[in-house]
C-alpha cells in the first residue's frame, strides 16, 4: 500500500506493483492515508496556513476567555485565605441565643430561624449577644477587628477612608494581610496604611495620621496589604482603642487562631446565636444540610456551567463560520489535489482512500489551529489578567488555567478541521476519474432537490417566527401557569424560525447563484464571467457567503431587538432629576426611630448637600421640600394624632386600577399617593429642567401647580384633598386602585381646586409642584426632601468618586445623604457602533477569505482570459462583481434572516417594542454599503500579472 501511494506522488513504482500492493490491511491503508495527507499539507503551505488561522483565531478567543472567567472563580482555598489568612476561623454574634438560629456552612451571610406554623420565620424577640468568647473553651486566643470608617484629616480637607482596628498585622493573618514595607505596630500611638493612603496623605513611614474629631494622632510605621483591596484603595489599620466614626454599625469579628471549629462546633456556636466562617468546614463541607441552606453550598459546576455556556455558544458560532471559509479553502485545496488523486486512484486507490487522505487534512490543521490558538489564547489571558489586575485578591483569585476545558478546546479545534474538510473529501471521492488526468474542469450544475428542499425550510423558518410570535403574545395575556412549557417554547422559535431561514438560503445556494448567473448575464461581460465563476464554483462560493450571512445575521438581530429595547427603555426612564444634574435625597439618618425626616433634620440635611453640591461646582442650586407623613410609625389607626395631617393630588377615578383585573402599577418612578413637592419659583426651572413664561411664573406665584404629570389634570385643574389622624391609615383614599367593595374612604379634612399649567417634564420625582405660599395658605407643612444642582461640565470619574466620599462624610445619626448624576437613558451609539465595527470585520475578514481564494482559483482562468485579449480593466471588473456577489449574498441572507427575530418580538410585546425604533436607515447603508465598499476595494486591488503557461481547458 505504502509503494502504491508513493507512486502515486513520485510515479517511481510501476502500476501493477503498486496495485498488487493496494490491497494491504485497513492499517496500512490509513497509514498511507496520514502520511499522504502530511504531505499534501506540506506542499500547499499558503492555503494550509490559512486554514490554520482561520481555526486558530476562535480558539485563542474561547481558550483565552475561558481562562479569564475560572481566573475570576475562587477555589475554597483561595477564598480561605482572602478571609482567614493562615486563622483557622472566625465568629460573630448576629442571632439570638436560644432561638434555633442556623447559618449556611461555607456562606454566613445564610442565616435564619427556624419557620413557624405558616412557614415563615421573623425575628425572634431577644437580645443579640456582644461577646461570642463565653461560649468557646476556655483559655481559647481570639483577635478581635472591626471593620468600618474612619475620618483622615488630609491636605484638602476631611476624607472618609475605609479603617480597621486590631491587630490586623498579626502575622497569622497572612494572605489576608500582609505586610508591604516597614514594621509591624507596638504601641497603642501607631498604625499602618495602605501604600496609597501615603501618596494620598503625601507622607512617608514615619510621618502622623490624624483622625478628624480629635479620634487621635497615630505615627505610620509601615504599610499593610488587605487581600480585598485594590491597590489604589485607601485604607488605615489602627489599634483596637482608636475611636472609628460608624464604630457602632462596624463589623466586628473574633478571629480563632488556634481553635479548629468542625461543623458540629459551628453549630454548637449557632444556638448561641454565633455565626462562624471555618476554614474546616469551608474546605470540606457537610452534605446532610437543612432543606434551608442546602442551596448554598458553593457547587463548582453551578460556578463553571455559564463560562462553558458561554464558550459553547460562541465556539458553536464561531465553528460555523470557520467550516464555512476553511471548507471553502478545501474545497480549492481538493480541486488543486485532483490530479494527483485521480492517479491515485487511477492505480487502486477506492473512494474511501481519497476521502480519508483529505479528511486527514482537515484533521491535521485542526489540530495545529488548535494548538497555535491555545498558545495565543494563554498568552493572551495572561497578559490581560497582568493588565486589569487592581491588585485585589478577590478579583482574580490567581491565574486558573482550566485543563480539562482546554482539551476540550483542542479535540473541538480537530473537530471543526474534520468538518470543515467533509464536503470535499465528499467531492473528491466522486471524481471523474479521466476528466481529472486530463484536467478538464466541468462546472456544476444545480440539482432540483436541493434548491425544493431549500425553499421548504425558509418557508417553514419564517412561518415559525411570525407563529410564534402570535402565540407569545396570546399566552401573555392568558392564565397559563409560569412553568408551563408554552410560556418559553415559542418564544424560542422566534428564534430558531430566522435560524432555519437562513439554513433554508444555504441549501438553495447554489440554485440562486446559476439563478443570478442568468440575470447577470445581460450586465455586461465583466458580471456574466463573475457570475458564473460563482455559481460554478459553489462548492467555495456558498460556505463563503454562509459565513457573511451567519455574522450579519448576529449583527442584525443585535441592532434591531437591543434598539427597541433601548427604546422601550428610553421612553419609561426614571429622571432622578434633569438631564445633566446632580441630585442629592436627603434621608433618615442612622439613629432614626420614625423612618422620616423632621424639620430640623431635613433643615441640616439640606445645608450639607448645598455645600456638598457646591463643592462639586454647582452653577444653579433648587430645593425641593416634601411632606413627611408619618402614620405608619403609630400601631393603630388610633394612636395616630389628629393634627397629623397629609395633603395629596387625586389622581381622577379614570386612570386608576382595578385590583381584581390589573397585577400591578408602574408610575414612572413618580408616586402616586403622594405627588405634591413644594418648590421655590426661583428654583423651579433648576428642579424640573424646564422654562417658564412671565405668565406662567406669575400664575406659579399666584397659587397655580405645576403639573408634570397631566393624568391628574381636568378641566385645566387639579384636585388637592387632605386627610388627619387615623383616616390616614383607614380611610384614606388609593391614587393607584380603584376601592374594592367593603374599602372605608373617610371625607377629606379639605379639599380644594388648583389652577394647573402642563409642563413637559414627564418621570421625574416632582410630579406636582406648588409655591411655598400656596403650601402655607393651604397647610400643607413641607420639610427639604433633595436638592437638584445645575452642572457645567459632567463630573469625571474622579470627582463622582470625590462627591461620594463628601456625601458620605456630611451623613450623620439625623440624617443620610445619597447622591445622583442624572446621565439619562443610555444611547444606541453605546453599543450600535462598536456591534457593527466587530461584524464589520469579521465581514470584511470572511470576504478576504473567500475573495482571496476566488482569485488564487481563477489564476488558469485568468491567463487564459489575458491570453485572448482580456484587458486589465475587464480582469478588475471581474473582480468587483465577483465581490459584490459574494459579500451581497451573504449581507442579503443575513439581513433577511436577522431581522425576523426582531419582528417576531416586537408582535409577542403587543406594543411595548416598536419596529418604528429600529434604525432601518443604518441597517440598510451597512447592508447595502458593506458589500459595495468590498466590491470596490476587490476592484482597487489589481489582480496578477498571469502566466500564460498556466492555461487550463475548460470542456
Amino acid at each position: 500500500m505504502t509503494e502504491f501511494l508513493e507512486a502515486s506522488i513520485d510515479e517511481s513504482v510501476e502500476p501493477d506493483a503498486a496495485a498488487r500492493r493496494a490491497r494491504g490491511s485497513g492499517g496500512s491503508r490509513w497509514r498511507v492515508a496520514v502520511r499522504l495527507a502530511h504531505r499534501q499539507v506540506r506542499r500547499t503551505t499558503l492555503s494550509s496556513l490559512l486554514i490554520v488561522t482561520l481555526v486558530a483565531l476562535p480558539i485563542a478567543a474561547m481558550t483565552a476567555y475561558g481562562i479569564f472567567a475560572a481566573s475570576s472563580l475562587g477555589t475554597p482555598e483561595d477564598r480561605v485565605r482572602a478571609e482567614l489568612g493562615e486563622m483557622q476561623a472566625w465568629i460573630a454574634p448576629v442571632g439570638v441565643p436560644g432561638e434555633g438560629f442556623w447559618q449556611a456552612p461555607t456562606q454566613p451571610q445564610w442565616t435564619g430561624y427556624p419557620p413557624g406554623d405558616d412557614g415563615i420565620w421573623e425575628l425572634p424577640d431577644g437580645v443579640i449577644g456582644d461577646d461570642p468568647i463565653a461560649a468557646l473553651p476556655a483559655g481559647t486566643e481570639t483577635i478581635l477587628l472591626t471593620s468600618a470608617d474612619a475620618r483622615v484629616e488630609t491636605r484638602d480637607g476631611v476624607r472618609l477612608v475605609a479603617a480597621w482596628t486590631g491587630d490586623a498585622w498579626d502575622p497569622r493573618f497572612s494572605g489576608a494581610f500582609d505586610i508591604v514595607d516597614g514594621e509591624r505596630p507596638t504601641s497603642t500611638t501607631q498604625a499602618m496604611v495602605t501604600p496609597a493612603t501615603l501618596e494620598r496623605l503625601d507622607v512617608r513611614i514615619g510621618g502622623d495620621l490624624t483622625l478628624a474629631d480629635g479620634a487621635g494622632t497615630f505615627e505610620i510605621v509601615g504599610t499593610l496589604d488587605a487581600a480585598t483591596l485594590p491597590d489604589a484603595a485607601e485604607a488605615v489599620f489602627l489599634p483596637s482603642t482608636a475611636e472609628l466614626r460608624g464604630v457602632i454599625g462596624g463589623e466586628r469579628r473574633w478571629y480563632l487562631p488556634e481553635l479548629v471549629l468542625s461543623w458540629e462546633g459551628v453549630q454548637a456556636l449557632n444556638e448561641d446565636g454565633i455565626v462562624a466562617y471555618s476554614r474546616a468546614v469551608v474546605l470540606d463541607p457537610p452534605t446532610a444540610l437543612r432543606e434551608e441552606v442546602r442551596g448554598s453550598v458553593l457547587d463548582e459546576w453551578a460556578s463553571v456551567w455559564p463560562i462553558v455556556l458561554v464558550i459553547s455558544a460562541g465556539g458553536l458560532f464561531a465553528a460555523y463560520v470557520v467550516v464555512m471559509l476553511a471548507g471553502a479553502a478545501f474545497a480549492v485545496t481538493a480541486r488543486r489535489q485532483q490530479r494527483s488523486l485521480a492517479v491515485a486512484a487511477s492505480v487502486g486507490a477506492n473512494r474511501g482512500d481519497l476521502s480519508r487522505i483529505v479528511l486527514l487534512q482537515g484533521t491535521t490543521l485542526g489540530a495545529l489551529g488548535g494548538v497555535t490558538g491555545l498558545i495565543l489564547g494563554v498568552g493572551t489571558a495572561a497578559l490581560v489578567v497582568a493588565l486589569t489586575a487592581d491588585g485585589s485578591a478577590t478579583q482574580y483569585w490567581g491565574f486558573h488555567v482550566p485543563w480539562p476545558g482546554l482539551a476540550a478546546i483542542f479535540v473541538f479545534a480537530a473537530v471543526v478541521g474534520t468538518v470543515a474538510a467533509l464536503v470535499p473529501a465528499r467531492t473528491v471521492a466522486r471524481t471523474d476519474v479521466l476528466h481529472a488526468l486530463s484536467g478538464a474542469r466541468r462546472p456544476q450544475k444545480p440539482g432540483v432537490v436541493r434548491p425544493v428542499w431549500g425553499s421548504v425550510v425558509l418557508l417553514v423558518g419564517v412561518a415559525m417566527t411570525i407563529t410564534c410570535a402570535v402565540v407569545v403574545a396570546a399566552v401573555n395575556v392568558s392564565d397559563l401557569p409560569g412553568d408551563s412549557p408554552l410560556r418559553y417554547l415559542p418564544a424560542l422559535g422566534i428564534v430558531v424560525g430566522p435560524i432555519l431561514t437562513q439554513v433554508g438560503i444555504l441549501m438553495s445556494g447554489r440554485w440562486l447563484l446559476w439563478t443570478t448567473s442568468r440575470f447577470l448575464s445581460r450586465v455586461g461581460l465583466a458580471a456574466r464571467i463573475a457570475s458564473r465563476d460563482a455559481a460554478a464554483n459553489a462548492g467555495r462560493t456558498v460556505p463563503a457567503f454562509a459565513a457573511i450571512a451567519a455574522t450579519v445575521f448576529i449583527g442584525v438581530f443585535a441592532v434591531g431587538q437591543s434598539s427597541m429595547q433601548t427604546a422601550q427603555n428610553a421612553r419609561t426612564w426614571y429622571y432622578a432629576a434633569p438631564p445633566g444634574s446632580l441630585s442629592i435625597s436627603i434621608w433618615p439618618g442612622a439613629g432614626s426611630t420614625t423612618g422620616v425626616v423632621d424639620l430640623v433634620a431635613a433643615e441640616s440635611g439640606r445645608a450639607a448637600a448645598v455645600d456638598v453640591a457646591e463643592g462639586a461646582g454647582a452653577t444653579e442650586l433648587a430645593v425641593v421640600a416634601r411632606q413627611q407623613p408619618s402614620q405608619w410609625s403609630f400601631g393603630s389607626p388610633e394612636e395616630v394624632p389628629d393634627e397629623l395631617t397629609l395633603a395629596i393630588a387625586l389622581l381622577p377615578p379614570q386612570h386608576l386600577l382595578d385590583p381584581e383585573r390589573d397585577d400591578s402599577f408602574t408610575s414612572n418612578g413618580q408616586d402616586p399617593d403622594n405627588p405634591l413637592s413644594v418648590v421655590e419659583p426661583d428654583d423651579l426651572e433648576t428642579a424640573l429642567g424646564i422654562t417658564l413664561t412671565p405668565g406662567q411664573r406669575a400664575a406659579y406665584r399666584d397659587g397655580a401647580a405645576i403639573v408634570a404629570d397631566r393624568r391628574f389634570v381636568t378641566d385645566g385643574e387639579i384636585s388637592i384633598a387632605a386627610w388627619s389622624g387615623g383616616d390616614l391609615i383607614d380611610g384614606m383614599p388609593s391614587n393607584v386602585w380603584i376601592p374594592w367593595s367593603d374599602q372605608r374612604i373617610a371625607d377629606p379634612a379639605w379639599k380644594e381646586q388648583v389652577d394647573a399649567i402642563v409642563v413637559d417634564a414627564p418621570r421625574q420625582p416632582t410630579a406636582i409642584a406648588i409655591a411655598p405660599a400656596t403650601a402655607d395658605r393651604l397647610g400643607i407643612v413641607a420639610v427639604p426632601e433633595r436638592v437638584i444642582a445645575s452642572l457645567e461640565v459632567p463630573l469625571s470619574t474622579q470627582e463622582r468618586d470625590r462627591l461620594q466620599a463628601q456625601v458620605e462624610l456630611a451623613s450623620g445619626e439625623d440624617f443620610t445623604l445619597a447622591q445622583t448624576v442624572e446621565t439619562g437613558p443610555p444611547s444606541d451609539a453605546a453599543w450600535i457602533v462598536p456591534l457593527l465595527s466587530v461584524v464589520t470585520v469579521l465581514v470584511l475578514g470572511a470576504s478576504a477569505v473567500a475573495l482571496g481564494l476566488a482569485r488564487f482559483e481563477r489564476r488558469p482562468d485568468d491567463a487564459t482570459l489575458a491570453a485572448v485579449g482580456g484587458t486589465p480593466v475587464l480582469r478588475r471588473s471581474i473582480g468587483f462583481w465577483q465581490g459584490l456577489i459574494i459579500a451581497g449574498f451573504g449581507t442579503m441572507a443575513g439581513a433577511i434572516a436577522g431581522i425576523l427575530p426582531p419582528i417576531g418580538f416586537s408582535i409577542q410585546s403587543q406594543g411595548t417594542l416598536l419596529l418604528a425604533d429600529i434604525p432601518w436607515q443604518v441597517l440598510g447603508l451597512f447592508c447595502l454599503g458593506l458589500p459595495l465598499a468590498i466590491a470596490l476595494v476587490n476592484w482597487l486591488v489589481p489582480p496578477r500579472r498571469p502566466d500564460l503557461t498556466r492555461r487550463t481547458a475548460i470542456t
